[in-house]
């Protein structure tokens, strides 16, 4: 009779999720996602140079600068502080995304896209502070000097004993930053290697249905593909969930800053292949591959929903084709999803990190289901942008 109860309980609850306004969702996933952030930002200001990468083991885990991760953090505060108006949250946006910046420098990293544009573009996207385009700026020539003009792509590791230059799908991630910097300088230079790395792993990365590999590692003398592999999904020809997040995000940026509708073209292609396969569950948050040998036991990745639905709601808004309701349509499930209490943390748990239930690596069984700052970040994006697509006021600029 109990359990009974608790069905009824659930279905009713999942059912007043389905029916609550969508503009409700974003402003409930937002005062969420603002009082949690506020609560890390403050538990870290006075730790010199860290950054919030997880919570794990009853704590908050950090890193420092040269951490993929470490300008997520800050490019969520910049955009809490955009639909907020909160002089306080400009502050903190302010303190993390200084502890940013010796990243630029760094030329051992193809992230420096993650790492600058997410933190150092948000807030110069909002302040127009020149200190932070000359990061920018200085942080691009530190990522061009990973650029092979012979292969076409930016290699992205400097390890891995069977790969001679391996090139991961995350990589298209850090294209936008070169995107940027064509248009602040007018100089061509940067957009070409942006798209010549993006049409070579449209070569190269994709299988016939349009789901992507990883890892592909280049022959440096043949400038050919020599391996297809995995480091983070469950096996080489698996669809790792947050690597097919990446591509479809890629692929919508690419077009939008470009206008090549070669690149819509295989956006729209991602997303089919995502919106279509059998085993995204019926709730639109993916396994953590879509190839997991215990589906439907598998962990779910809040992460690659995200990333996933931030995607879907630009490339709705790009794609005028039929399919572009669709696109929402997923994008709006997705959201509804992270929001509701399966995925969306109560004020004060996990230590101020927004979503529950992502996963970062596990076949090292590293991060995994835990909260992740990019989960939050691409989450919060992706409620901005759906806000501004139904035309809802942005708080801080009135837009």
């Amino acid at each position: 009779m109990l359990l009974m109860l608790l069905a009824t309980l659930f279905q009713t609850e999942a059912v007043a999720q389905s029916d609550e306004p969508i503009a409700q969702v974003i402003e409930r996933g937002l005062q969420r996602a603002t009082s949690q952030s506020l609560l890390l930002a403050q538990s870290l200001q006075d730790k010199q140079n860290a950054l919030p990468r997880t919570f794990e083991n009853g704590k908050v885990q950090t890193v420092r600068y040269d951490h993929w991760v470490s300008g997520f953090f800050p490019g969520l505060l910049w955009m809490l502080y955009e639909n907020n108006g909160d002089e306080q949250f400009r502050r903190f946006a302010e303190l993390y995304t200084d502890r940013v910046e010796p990243a630029k420098k760094l030329t051992n990293t193809h992230d420096l896209g993650f790492m600058l544009y997410c933190s150092f573009g948000q807030g110069y996207r909002l302040t127009a502070n020149r200190h932070y385009l000359d990061v920018i700026s200085e942080g691009t020539q530190s990522l061009l000097t990973r650029w092979n003009p012979k292969l076409g792509v930016i290699r992205s590791w400097d390890f891995g004993k069977q790969w001679q230059y391996p090139v991961i799908i995350d990589n298209m991630m850090n294209l936008e930053m070169l995107c940027f910097m064509t248009h602040q300088t007018s100089d061509r230079r940067y957009m070409k290697v942006a798209e010549t790395h993006a049409q070579t792993t449209i070569r190269n990365h994709f299988r016939e249905d349009y789901s992507t590999y990883h890892v592909v590692s280049y022959d440096t003398i043949s400038g050919r593909p020599h391996a297809k592999n995995t480091a983070q999904g469950y096996a080489d020809g698996s669809a790792w969930a947050r690597g097919q997040a990446w591509g479809l995000y890629g692929y919508t940026m690419m077009y939008r800053e470009t206008h090549n509708r070669r690149y819509l073209k295989q956006a729209r292609r991602i997303a089919s292949f995502l919106l279509n396969h059998p085993r995204l569950p019926a709730d639109g948050v993916p396994y953590w591959d879509y190839d997991a040998p215990d589906i439907p036991n598998a962990k779910r990745d809040a992460s690659a929903a995200a990333i996933m639905a931030s995607a879907l709601i630009e490339l709705s808004q790009l794609d005028k084709s039929k399919m572009a309701a669709k696109w929402m349509a997923l994008a709006q499930k997705q959201l509804r999803t992270l929001s509701s209490p399966e995925y969306l943390a109560e004020e004060g748990e996990q230590g101020g990190f927004v979503l529950k239930h992502s996963v970062g690596h596990m076949p090292e069984k590293h991060e995994v289901d835990v909260p992740l700052t990019y989960a939050d970040y691409y989450y919060v994006e992706a409620l901005m942008r759906l806000k501004s697509a139904y035309g809802l006021r942005l708080t801080a600029y009135g837009l």
